[in-house]
């Protein structure tokens, strides 16, 4: 695998004496290549940063090109040191495939919480033969006693109008973890998508939020 560490971080200008310092928050984003893994670490790094966090994302992929497991480390807080997450740390594992989401859960914290869509993507070994998908896994997980919130963001994002806006649904359903106001979020939305997309994304944003 290799790893690329992006440009996008921030820090704080003021000096803030006596002022409790804010945790760093791990967020991790997975999913199989071409899902828009990428456009959605970079939305909610951009949301991020706008509202003055210190901010590091990095990303990590191999055969992406080939349907291989794509993953981002998203941490924020008042000053971020390093951009990787090991195991344990994550907050949210926000998984775009629902392998992805058990191939992952060893890196969340004990009271953490996985958002996944509930879309099925045979991976190579899979699509070859010499393996089988693996059945009830998300009973499988919440048998693990992982806080899981599981949605059909596929269904959702053809409704929005095109099934390359599953990131978008998923990132509306994460929205409800955070305090942002929508406006905020759209207002990210509009920075991050090309215009002639703008639309289908806002509304499978909002789907996902109000699922």
């Amino acid at each position: 695998m290799r790893r690329l560490q992006s440009a996008l971080q921030i820090r704080r200008t003021s000096e803030r004496k006596g002022v409790l310092i804010m945790r760093t928050k791990n967020i991790m984003i997975v999913g199989v290549g071409g899902q828009g893994t990428l456009l959605a670490s970079k939305l909610l790094g951009r949301l991020l940063l706008e509202k003055g966090y210190d901010v590091k994302v990095s990303e990590v992929h191999g055969m992406s090109q080939r349907g291989g497991s794509v993953v981002t480390y998203v941490r924020y807080g008042d000053k971020v040191y390093s951009p990787i997450i090991d195991k344990g740390e994550a907050d949210i594992i926000i998984s775009f495939e629902l392998l992805e989401a058990a191939r992952w859960t060893e890196f969340l914290k004990p009271d953490g919480t996985i958002v996944t869509n509930t879309q099925e993507i045979n991976p190579m070994p899979v699509i070859t033969g010499a393996a089988e998908y693996p059945t009830e896994l998300v009973k499988k997980i919440m048998a693990l006693g992982v806080n899981l919130d599981a949605i059909d963001a596929l269904s959702l994002a053809e409704e929005a109008g095109t099934s390359k806006a599953v990131n978008l649904v998923l990132m509306g359903r994460l929205s409800k973890y955070f305090d942002f106001t929508t406006e905020e979020w759209m207002a990210a939305i509009e920075k991050s998508v090309p215009s002639k997309f703008l639309e289908i994304n806002k509304k499978a944003f909002l789907l996902g939020k109000d699922a």
